[in-house]
């Protein structure tokens, strides 16, 4: 009996990439406008090869590049990419079709929502708040809460903990097999692979199921619990 239904945050609810990228090209736009003497490319190139190592949540990507280039930050150009970058984000985020009617209609069925995601917990926090979802899920999981980054079993084992529910209880949806689909398995929960939000090309995903949409997270909850 599935009684829980826990969602991994980015490139599942909300299309983070989407966001990202063009966030990303709105801030290297307004710095090179206020003087910065690089080109669009290669600006993108650095912004990238910091995130390759710092993690794509790394949060003053600008002020490092600035400052390894020139030795110094100047707040004329790193200010024109953080107001630029923020105003795009915030242009830019939103979830996927039909996340709402999804959670809506999962809530109205009793049963326990949450989220487990790598992020730090400030920002899935703000980006859960900006789109209005803060309120409906029972149970949050980031890495400061548990310590521990997917696919270990930490983050499952502790929203599992926060929602009341065993493994077998609970379904687990992800867009990145290798750690949503991977991790929920090792604690013993069903598993749904998000296709839509894969950024891999991933092929065979492992999950026991995958889906095009996110509303089919709710034929599978009716399929699980005996329904039509």
């Amino acid at each position: 009996m599935i009684k829980a239904v826990v969602f991994d945050l980015d490139n599942t609810l909300v299309d983070f990439m989407l966001m990202k990228r063009q966030a990303i090209d709105a801030a290297v736009n307004a710095m090179r406008d206020a003087g910065l003497p690089f080109s669009a490319e290669e600006m993108r190139k650095r912004i990238d090869d910091v995130y390759h190592v710092k993690g794509i949540e790394f949060q003053t990507v600008f002020d490092e590049i600035l400052y390894n280039e020139f030795g110094k930050i100047d707040y004329k150009i790193l200010s024109s990419g953080v107001i630029a970058y923020r105003r795009a984000r915030e242009a830019a985020l939103v979830t996927y079709p039909h996340v709402y009617m999804t959670l809506i209609e999962l809530s109205k069925m009793r049963l326990k929502l949450g989220v487990v995601s790598d992020a730090p917990a400030k920002e899935a926090w703000l980006r859960l708040t900006y789109l209005n979802l803060h309120h409906i899920f029972d149970a949050v999981v980031t890495f400061e809460d548990s310590g521990e980054r997917k696919p270990n079993p930490g983050p499952f084992k502790k929203v599992l903990e926060r929602l009341g529910v065993q493994a077998h209880e609970a379904l687990m949806v992800g867009d990145w097999a290798e750690r949503d689909v991977v991790g929920a398995k090792l604690v013993g929960m069903k598993t749904i692979f998000a296709k839509y939000g894969d950024t891999f090309g991933t092929l065979v995903s492992h999950a026991d199921y995958d889906i095009d949409d996110i509303f089919q997270v709710v034929g599978i909850v009716n399929k699980e619990n005996g329904g039509s």
